[in-house]
């Protein structure tokens, strides 16, 4: 999948989570955060993901605006920052086929639900 500015995205969470199992992935999530987080803060700031943006490909294609975008996406409390809950709901949220698959559980889980009672 291409995206603006000629950034091509491809999934391959879902191949992860076949390969790993789930808490394999969740894991993995994990070490990427630690990757890419302040040491210091324990959290994803602008200034930790401009250093460490050749880890994920990006060394040289981004500009700071589009690194606080990122950070904006995922940021759900307003700190400005991304700690590992939010960085691992970002990462689910950017991947389509997870999506789907988490939407089709929770159906799944609705319609047992609807049968017990």
């Amino acid at each position: 999948m291409a995206l603006d500015g000629g950034v091509v995205f491809e999934d391959f969470f879902p191949a992860m989570v076949e390969n790993l199992g789930s808490e394999g992935f969740i894991k993995e999530l994990c070490n990427g955060f630690r990757l890419l987080m302040d040491r210091g803060r324990g959290v994803i700031t602008f200034e930790s993901l401009k250093r460490n943006s050749g880890l994920l490909g990006l060394e040289g294609m981004t500009c700071d605006e589009e690194l606080l975008c990122m950070l904006r996406e995922g940021d759900l409390d307003g700190d400005g920052c991304l700690n590992e809950m939010e960085f691992c709901t970002l990462m689910f949220r950017l991947s389509p086929a997870l999506m789907q698959t988490s939407k089709d559980l929770l159906e799944d889980a609705l319609a047992c639900d609807d049968q017990l009672f």
